[in-house]
């Protein structure tokens, strides 16, 4: 997303009225997490500040008496105490990332959720994954992509049959030929995953791209406890990509009250 990201964070780029990482929040917040803890770096200071009162900001909107306008910016305001910051100090991959909140999460599981991927959807993808959720089970979100696709994405390996909504898992196939790929689920930047994972973090060696990654360690975790897949319901946008950011625009301005046929209507004349 350069040359955007120069200047503003990625996961602060907007849809429609607000950024990324509000959608995030809140899908979080709506699957009953109680306590956020948000991995950063270096010149992302403005994510923590976003989550925070704008003191003069909210009292200009009282004073001018725009409540729908103050109601709306105060929504992204997370409860004291509900929330934690730490920096990755250098991109060391997302696994790297992961362990980094270790000392935060504590020995429980936790979920993990990705900002470039937002989905659309009557509910929330985690909270569609917690209902599926059992104690002891690590679960990965998926999604179908059109088999001459596959070789774009993380996809996993089924074990046996495909059965439903959630189906058990033996493996993950970083980016293979469509001949060679497993099925046709890609991961998608949703996980609930067992603490005993950060242990594994800690001893996972670089990876694809010189990372340290996730999926490594997931590998490794998948010998010792069950892990499943599940196909939630709903629509994703990968906003780390230019068309997939421009997609989630109009998806979500389509279903904007204030918006919807006004753009419908511009889309329309521009299209016929």
């Amino acid at each position: 997303m350069l040359p955007a990201t120069k200047a503003v964070a990625k996961e602060l780029l907007t849809v429609v009225d607000r950024p990324l990482i509000h959608y995030i929040a809140d899908e979080a917040k709506e699957a009953g997490i109680e306590h956020l803890v948000f991995v950063t770096g270096r010149g992302k200071g403005a994510i923590e500040d976003y989550f925070d009162h704008a003191v003069e900001l909210e009292q200009a909107l009282e004073a001018k008496k725009k409540t729908a306008i103050l109601e709306d910016t105060m929504s992204s305001l997370l409860a004291p105490g509900a929330s934690s910051f730490t920096r990755q100090q250098a991109p060391k991959g997302l696994g790297h990332a992961i362990w980094c909140a270790r000392d935060i999460v504590g020995d429980e599981p936790f979920a993990i959720l990705l900002p470039d991927v937002i989905v659309q959807g009557p509910r929330g993808c985690l909270a569609q994954m917690v209902d599926q959720y059992e104690d002891g089970r690590n679960l990965v979100a998926v999604e179908a992509v059109p088999e001459d696709l596959v070789h774009k994405y993380g996809i996993v390996a089924p074990k046996g049959e495909i059965d439903g909504a959630l189906f058990e898992m033996e493996g993950m196939v970083e980016k293979p030929e469509a001949s060679a790929a497993p099925s046709n689920m890609s991961i998608m930047g949703r996980y609930i995953l067992q603490p005993e994972v950060f242990s594994i973090l800690e001893k996972t060696g670089k990876g694809a791209g010189g990372e340290i990654q996730l999926t490594d360690a997931m590998a490794t975790l998948m010998d010792q406890q069950p892990f499943f897949a599940f196909q939630y319901e709903g629509e994703s946008h990968d906003c780390g990509s230019k068309l997939g950011f421009l997609k989630a625009n109009i998806a979500y301005a389509l279903e904007n009250d204030e918006l919807g046929a006004d753009l419908k209507s511009w889309v329309s004349d521009r299209i016929a």
